[in-house]
């Protein structure tokens, strides 16, 4: 059945504070910016709100890194439980990565995902760093790729850099999570679609300074920001599955026939494979593939593969 999930993603430039303010008013104004930049989202009530990369982390143009890990080891989960009242008092989960200590001094680039009563449902530390993180400023690497079990459906993440990185991507593609969150500094280009394609998944990319995109599993960009406003707010149905049009594509028309608008079935083109959405109230994504004995795209590469492979099938 249709499954709507209102998704935020913001993505404003890291706010500049200068190195000579004290670090109680270096926290200060991180809270407020970042309520003001709640207040351009709260208003269409989603679901999720995605937040960039190390998003309490003032610019560090204007704030060099001994200011910055004086100010971290101040803040501590002051800015997180600011964060985990707005997602309790408006019903959301709320996506923080941020810069944690972790207990031997060292640091962590992490995602926590604030539940609906504002709870950290879990984390998820960057996979791959860039030499710097781990050199410089003392950043472990993350070894886990968590899913995160939310009302709507089952989420992934992954930071900035870990894009480049085919070992994670594998990783989650085995998992099938309906949703990767993205919160980054880096914007990844074709990577965004790249990812949702291979994980068959939406993407959610909350980019400091540049583009925040919501991205389909056929890797078709549904919402963008623009150069004007460093956010923005879609909905996406989550009850889908990804088809190869090959066997499946005869059947599509009796689909249609049966349930008209109540089943959304998706063309980008070139791909040789759809998008197949339910709308309805009573019938899923699921239901429609069992009663028309249709077969999932990752089942039919997986079948091409073994066909293959049988004996007598591969030139010597």
């Amino acid at each position: 059945m249709a499954n709507y999930v209102t998704v935020s993603c913001l993505g404003p430039r890291p706010l500049a504070v200068p190195s000579d303010v004290s670090d109680e008013e270096a926290i200060a104004r991180m809270i407020a910016h970042w309520q003001a930049q709640l207040d351009r989202v709260l208003p269409d009530r989603p679901d999720l709100i995605v937040l960039p990369e190390a998003c309490d982390r003032p610019d560090p143009l204007t704030f060099p890194l001994d200011r910055r890990l004086s100010y971290y080891r101040a803040r501590k989960d002051r800015i997180r439980d600011f964060f985990a009242d707005v997602a309790k008092r408006h019903s959301c989960y709320i996506a923080y990565p941020a810069h944690t200590e972790a207990e031997d001094g060292m640091w962590l680039n992490a995602m926590q995902l604030i539940d609906r009563a504002g709870e950290v449902l879990g984390a998820y530390r960057k996979n791959h760093l860039t030499p710097d993180e781990y050199e410089k400023t003392n950043i472990l690497y993350g070894r886990e790729a968590p899913i995160f079990e939310c009302d709507f459906g089952r989420v992934a993440a992954a930071i900035c850099f870990d894009l480049n990185f085919e070992q994670l991507l594998r990783r989650y593609a085995a998992q099938k999570p309906d949703l990767i969150l993205f919160p980054s500094m880096y914007h990844g280009g074709l990577m965004q679609g790249y990812w949702a394609y291979a994980c068959r998944s939406y993407f959610a990319g909350a980019v400091a300074g540049a583009p925040c995109t919501i991205v389909t599993p056929l890797g078709e960009t549904a919402a963008s920001s623009t150069n004007y406003y460093s956010f923005i707010t879609t909905r996406v149905n989550l009850d889908y599955v990804v088809l190869h049009i090959d066997e499946n594509g005869a059947k599509f028309p009796d689909i249609k026939r049966k349930y008209g608008p109540s089943v959304v079935i998706h063309d980008p083109g070139y791909l040789g494979c759809v998008l197949l959405t339910s709308e309805s109230k009573d019938v899923t994504a699921d239901d429609i593939v069992e009663e028309f004995g249709l077969e999932l795209l990752d089942d039919y590469f997986a079948r091409a593969d073994r066909s293959r492979h049988e004996p007598g099938r591969m030139e010597p």
